[in-house]
């Protein structure tokens, strides 16, 4: 039970820092899992197999456990919710810091495997692991704070727009739809942001070395943690609400997950991506070559926009999708997540979506496509594998992220959207 302690007890700190997280009202019990949704599941499971089998025999074995480390991906963050946009919403909005707690374990376990991983040299398929870094400028703050507020209007940040698509969710679609347009007007539209003023980028490996690198990130992962205590403890908000599950052996398999397991689990599929293609896991990046590659097919010549004549853009762009990293572990969260929602008997195509609830979500897309160019990243790219790679931007990120919530629940209204309360019953 997770109530607020009576009124007039004397505080004692210690006993708040291990006691759980006060919330106004214990949280409810889980509702029960519906039975398997075993036409979607049929499909699902077709689709997961025959795209693993075709890129593995087209493309190789390195792209095929690629789209197998997105397929466990997706199950991962359908069957926890792990979520950020819900996370910074709930911290900013009612002070409950259940989601950023999440984050915390994530990203410290992250970081923790990046610096064994990294700090040895240790990569499959011959790839050399490297840290994810980003310039420190303009670009990073005003693409953060850009996405931000995209995200809290379209619904879902980059990996929980894919879980989200993948579990049925028609509104989100049309989010995907816009991220990907502003994905692609931000690659056209390069050279307007591309200079921007910026300092260097700072990874704390290269000054003190990647346990000093590690200890200090996790050092301020833990005052993460403490803080949102502090701020959960005064703000006393309703607890997160429950999602279906199921008991016993069965709840891995059909779910739902708890948080924590989630994170772990996430961690661990995340690092597998830096170990087979010696990059960090992402996800925007391959919504900018979906949108080119679909100018393309319409007799544009995305080949001659500046994003595109870089080498490593200019290598992406002309390969085949099915053997670019980032759209294989984005196709594999969206038919995983569908294999866990089936499996947890949730998969449902929800086509109904009301006007201005439409509207949010692909001006949300659009603002987050941007967004995600300008600062480098998304809460994937830039804020998981920047913090856990010992870079500041990353830090930076995670921060005008959340002045980019708070600026994005304040709009959120105008679309008919809700934001949590202090007297609702779950948040």
């Amino acid at each position: 039970m997770t109530t607020a302690p009576p009124a007039g007890a004397p505080p004692r700190a210690s006993a708040a820092l291990l006691s759980p997280s006060p919330t106004s009202a214990p949280r409810p019990a889980a509702p029960p899992a519906p039975p398997v949704r075993r036409g979607p599941l049929a499909v699902s499971g077709l689709l997961a197999a025959g795209l693993t089998a075709y890129v593995w025999s087209a493309h190789g074995t390195k792209p095929a456990v690629l789209l197998l480390l997105g397929l466990g991906l997706g199950v991962a963050l359908f069957h926890s919710r792990f979520g950020f946009t819900s996370a910074w919403r709930q911290l900013v909005a009612v002070g409950n810091g259940t989601g950023l707690r999440a984050h915390a374990l994530l990203l410290g376990t992250t970081a923790t495997l990046f610096a064994l991983v990294i700090g040895t040299g240790t990569g499959l398929f011959g790839s050399a692991p490297a840290p994810s870094a980003g310039p420190l400028g303009v670009g990073l703050v005003v693409g953060a704070f850009v996405f931000a507020v995209g995200m809290q209007l379209g619904g879902a940040c980059a990996s929980g727009t894919l879980f989200n698509v993948g579990s049925g969710h028609g509104a989100v679609v049309l989010t995907l739809g816009g991220f990907v347009a502003g994905s692609t007007l931000a690659a056209w539209q390069f050279d307007l942001w591309s200079d921007l003023p910026a300092l260097e980028p700072v990874v704390l490996a290269d000054r003190i070395g990647w346990a000093g690198s590690w200890a200090v990130t996790l050092l301020a992962l833990g005052l993460v943690v403490v803080v949102s205590r502090v701020v959960q403890a005064r703000r006393n908000p309703p607890p997160t609400g429950p999602v279906p599950s199921v008991r016993g052996a069965a709840r891995i398999l059909r779910g739902s997950w708890p948080l924590a397991a989630g994170a772990v689990a996430l961690a661990v599929l995340g690092v597998g991506v830096l170990l087979v293609s010696g990059g960090a896991w992402g996800v925007t990046s391959a919504f900018a070559l979906w949108g080119s590659e679909l100018v393309g097919a319409l007799g544009g010549r995305p080949e001659s926009w500046s994003y595109w004549q870089r080498p490593d853009s200019a290598a992406q762009l002309a390969g085949p999708v099915l053997a670019d990293k980032t759209s294989l572990t984005n196709i594999g969260i969206m038919v995983g997540a569908a294999v866990a929602a089936s499996l947890g008997g949730t998969w449902a195509l929800r086509r109904s979506v009301p006007g201005r609830t439409a509207a949010a979500a692909v001006v949300g897309g659009v603002l987050m496509g941007i967004g995600a160019r300008m600062a480098g990243g998304c809460n994937i790219g830039a804020y998981l594998a920047g913090i856990a790679s010992g870079s500041l931007h990353g830090w930076i990120w995670g921060a005008v992220a959340l002045l980019g919530t708070w600026a994005g629940l304040r709009l959120r209204p105008l679309f008919g959207l809700s934001n949590p309360k202090p007297g609702d019953g779950v948040c």
